[in-house]
C-alpha cells in the first residue's frame, strides 16, 4: 500500500509539473497583411545555339506586392535589359562560326507568391530563412533589334554568306509586344522585421518569334536576381495566449490508468438511525467524482430518511485522500463530490434548503486508511 502511494505520489507531481509547463503563457504572432517593395539586380541567360557566356546579360528588376496571408501574396514587377542570341554562320556551306546580336526589352508582370516555409512549417515572422514559389504572365516589350536586322540583311546581300537553315524568319524590326510566363523560386534571409535579403531565380517563356529566328518551339529567357525586400508597415503583432486546460485533467488521465480502487465497507457503512439521525458514506475512485451503484443506493437511503423526517436537514461533505495529488486538487475534487452528491439529492425530492454542503479536501481526513478517504459523507439529523 505504501508503496503504491509513493509512486502515485510521483506521478501526481510529475503530471502537476507537465500541466504547468503546458499552462505556461505562450507568445503567439498574429499576420498583419502588408505591401512590400523591392529591388533587385542580376544575370539573364537566353537560351541559344552559342557557348553559354556569349548569352548572358545584365538584368534588373523593381516590384511591388501585397501579403495578404502568411502563405499567399501577388507581386507586380517589371524585369528589364537586355536579351542575347547566337546563330551559326556559314561562308560556302562550311561553318565558319557564329554570330551574336543582342536586343532590348522591359517585360512587366504579374505574380501569385507562395510562402512554403509558412505553409510546411506554420507563421513564424521572426524566422531567419523562408523559401517561396511564385507563377505569373505578363507582357515582354521587345526594342532595339538592330544587330539582328542587319545579319538578316547580310544573308540576302551574299550568296556565300548566309545562315543555312537556321534562318531569321521572325526578324522584327521596331517594338513588339508579346505575351510571357513565368515560373520561379526565391529564398529570403530575414535582417529585421523591414528589411531582408532575396535571392531569385525565374524561367520565362515566350513565342518562337522573340529571337528572330524560326525554331517550331518557344523562346526561352532565365533570370539570376539578388536584392533587398522592404516591408511597409507593421507586418505583424503578438499576444499572449494561456492554454485553457487545468492541471486537473491531465492529472485524472494519467492517475486512472494506474489504479482504480473499489469503495470498502467498514463498520461505519452500517445503516445506522439513533434518535432520528442516520450517516451515510459515498466512496470513490482515485481522482474522480461519479457516483457507483452502491452509492446511489445510500443516496436513496437518505433521501427515505429525508421523507420521513420533514424537518430533517443533511450535512453533505466532500474529502480527498493526502496520498495522492496536490493539495490545490485536492480541493477542487472533494468539492465536486460533495456537488454531485448534492445534486443528486435534489433531483430526488430534497429541497436544496435542507443541504448543508461543505468540503474539506485532504486537510481532514476521517478514516485512517488513506484511500478511504475519498469520499463523501452525509449526516442525516431530524
Amino acid at each position: 500500500m505504501k508503496l503504491r502511494n509513493i509512486l502515485l505520489s510521483g506521478v501526481m507531481a510529475l503530471s502537476c509539473l507537465t500541466a504547468s509547463a503546458q499552462d505556461a503563457p505562450k507568445t503567439e504572432y498574429v499576420f498583419n497583411p502588408h505591401w512590400y517593395v523591392q529591388g533587385q539586380i542580376g544575370a539573364q541567360y537566353t537560351l541559344g545555339e552559342v557557348k553559354f557566356g556569349d548569352l548572358v546579360s545584365p538584368n534588373i528588376q523593381l516590384g511591388v506586392g501585397r501579403q495578404f496571408t502568411p502563405v499567399w501574396g501577388a507581386r507586380f514587377s517589371v524585369n528589364a535589359w537586355q536579351s542575347k542570341g547566337g546563330i551559326n554562320n556559314f561562308d560556302n556551306g562550311m561553318n565558319i562560326g557564329k554570330d551574336k546580336f543582342s536586343w532590348k526589352y522591359i517585360a512587366p508582370e504579374i505574380d501569385g507568391t507562395l510562402n512554403l516555409t509558412n505553409a510546411l512549417f506554420g507563421y513564424n515572422p521572426t524566422r531567419t530563412v523562408n523559401v517561396g514559389l511564385m507563377a505569373g504572365i505578363g507582357l515582354n516589350i521587345g526594342f532595339s533589334n538592330d544587330e539582328a536586322i542587319n545579319l538578316a540583311n547580310a544573308d540576302h546581300q551574299s550568296v556565300s554568306f548566309n545562315h543555312g537553315s537556321e534562318n531569321f524568319a521572325y526578324v522584327w524590326d521596331g517594338s513588339k509586344v508579346r505575351l510571357v510566363g513565368r515560373l520561379g523560386a526565391n529564398v529570403d534571409f530575414r535582417i529585421n522585421d523591414a528589411f531582408s535579403l532575396g535571392i531569385e531565380a525565374n524561367a520565362n517563356v515566350l513565342s518562337d518569334h522573340y529571337n528572330s529566328k524560326k525554331a517550331g518551339n518557344g523562346d526561352w529567357y532565365f533570370n539570376a536576381l539578388v536584392g533587398l525586400r522592404y516591408n511597409i508597415g507593421q507586418t505583424y503583432t503578438t499576444r499572449t495566449v494561456t492554454p485553457p486546460a487545468p492541471v486537473e485533467k491531465v492529472v485524472e488521465r494519467i492517475v486512472e490508468k494506474i489504479v482504480e480502487v473499489p469503495a470498502k465497507v467498514t463498520a461505519s457503512e452500517t445503516a445506522r438511525v439513533n434518535g432520528g439521525k442516520m450517516r451515510r458514506e459515498i466512496f470513490f475512485t482515485i481522482a474522480k467524482n461519479q457516483i457507483n451503484q452502491e452509492g446511489y443506493k445510500k443516496i436513496q437511503e437518505i433521501v427515505d430518511f429525508m421523507k420521513k423526517y420533514p424537518e430533517a436537514t443533511v450535512t453533505v461533505t466532500g474529502y480527498a485522500d493526502r496520498g495522492t495529488g496536490t493539495a490545490t486538487f485536492n480541493d477542487r475534487i472533494a468539492a465536486r463530490r460533495a456537488d454531485v452528491v448534492e445534486a443528486e439529492l435534489v433531483n430526488r425530492g430534497i429541497a436544496r434548503d435542507r443541504i448543508v454542503k461543505s468540503s474539506k479536501g485532504s486537510r481532514v481526513q476521517p478514516f485512517n486508511d488513506n484511500d478511504m478517504n475519498r469520499v463523501t459523507i452525509c449526516i442525516a439529523e431530524d
